[in-house]
């Protein structure tokens, strides 16, 4: 009902020279505090998405840092367990409708089979990190030992939720020492004082294939490989196929663009598919519907078919491309635009949830709320390379200072070193 995952090492040095001296100090000091600890990270998938891939470099970092450092994904029996946990993703970052019955039945009986298992194999650590809806009746599920820590994360984007599944759920956060969230508009107004809650953004790993730096000569090579032509500029949106990722905006944007802009480029990559995302394949056969065959989209949705690994995809595609978009319509974070920022590159993105996080409108990319508007960004872009560099320069810095990884692990132990402590942690609350 679930599997241990194994991660490459890392080494913790190879991250300061690209870090403030300051928080890398403090992060070996609070890990100093916790390296007689287990700490367990929970997810509800391997690969794909934003969790995964935090997770994949959170847990060597961890065990970098000297801190015993462990991550479990589940294996749900029931085949419609994952059909119930999207429409939940769905409804708790505003789709209309309402769970019914029977769904919550597989939902929480699915789960208990996992905490039975659990118990079963007597898994335990100091400090347990549950990640997002999916997991969240664990603590409930599972006796607490004395001196273990839960920790609840929600990366999802709560400001406009369906009042019926967060009242189904948000009683089972008292279940925790600590909730974390994105961001305080995601904190669920009648939450209650209960349960301390720390606001904590996600980052991107600096170290991984698809983020750090590749010769444009390679990147081209590969997007050649791909289908795309080299010649002609090229903007990009990398994210699942996913109803909130809004692609057809993506392609209403493009289209209007190209009016002013002749060869433009569009490509969709969509090639994280998570195992706990049932709809993507839906929702791409949609999208390739609304680009009705036209020769300057292009469309990649099968990891098999690309000519290399995806993460050396993604990173050839943003580093080729003139200007990379995220127009979701609702997004808890959105690491692709920190990535897009990473390589330098100006950035539109959906005036919605994470991404207002991360974007300094006008400053260090450009938020917009149609596909007018992101078309007009994208030709004001275009044209004018002096500006394109001087977003790239300020988005760049922007990600240094506040959305890489070592940062958000301080701010995981931290809080987890206050519990362990017996110091209750500063809430993000106002």
């Amino acid at each position: 009902m679930y599997s241990r995952l194994d991660h490459p090492p890392v080494r913790f040095d190879d991250y300061r020279p690209l870090l403030d001296p300051k928080l890398a100090d403090e992060l070996a000091a609070v890990a100093g505090e916790l390296r007689k600890l287990r700490i367990l990270h929970l997810n509800s998938t391997a690969t794909g998405g934003g969790v995964a891939e935090i997770l994949q470099s959170m847990v060597p970092l961890g065990n970098s840092l000297g801190i015993k450092t462990e991550r479990i994904v589940i294996n749900p029996d029931a085949a419609e367990f994952f059909d119930v946990t999207k429409k939940i993703h769905n409804m708790l970052q505003g789709s209309e409708g309402e769970l019914s019955p029977e769904e919550l039945d597989i939902y929480f009986s699915c789960i208990q089979r996992v905490a039975d298992d659990m118990k079963a194999k007597s898994l335990t650590a100091d400090v347990w990190f549950v990640h997002d809806p999916q997991l969240l009746p664990l603590a409930r599920l599972l006796p607490k030992k004395e001196g273990e820590t839960w920790i609840w994360i929600c990366h999802i984007d709560l400001t406009t939720p369906n009042k019926s599944v967060l009242d189904a759920l948000m009683p089972l956060t008292q279940d925790y020492d600590q909730l974390i969230f994105s961001q305080q508009a995601y904190v669920p107004k009648d939450l209650g004082d209960k349960v301390p809650v720390l606001i904590a953004p996600p980052a991107i790993d600096p170290l991984t294939i698809k983020n750090t730096p590749m010769d444009m000569d390679q990147a081209q090579k590969i997007v050649s490989a791909m289908g795309i032509d080299t010649s002609r500029p090229l903007i990009t949106q990398v994210s699942r196929f996913d109803l909130w990722k809004d692609p057809w905006g993506v392609i209403d944007a493009f289209r209007i663009a190209r009016e002013s802009t002749p060869g433009l480029q569009l490509a969709l990559l969509g090639l994280s598919q998570a195992t706990d995302d049932p709809e993507g394949a839906k929702v791409y056969n949609t999208v390739a519907d609304h680009a009705a065959g036209d020769p300057d989209i292009h469309l990649y949705f099968d990891p098999s078919e690309m000519p290399v690994s995806v993460d050396e995809v993604v990173n050839a595609v943003q580093m080729a491309s003139k200007v990379l978009m995220q127009k979701s319509t609702r997004e808890g974070f959105g690491l692709t635009v920190t990535e897009g920022m990473w390589k330098g590159k100006p950035v539109i993105g959906g005036d919605a949830g994470g991404i207002r996080v991360q974007i300094n409108n006008g400053v260090s990319g450009f938020l917009v709320s149609s596909p007018e508007e992101c078309a007009q960004r994208l030709v004001e872009l275009l044209q004018d390379e002096a500006l394109s560099a001087r977003i790239g320069v300020a988005a760049k810095e922007s990600v240094r200072q506040l959305f890489l990884l070592p940062r958000l692990a301080l701010d995981y132990l931290t809080v987890a070193l206050a519990h362990v402590n017996g110091r209750l942690p500063a809430t993000g609350g106002d």
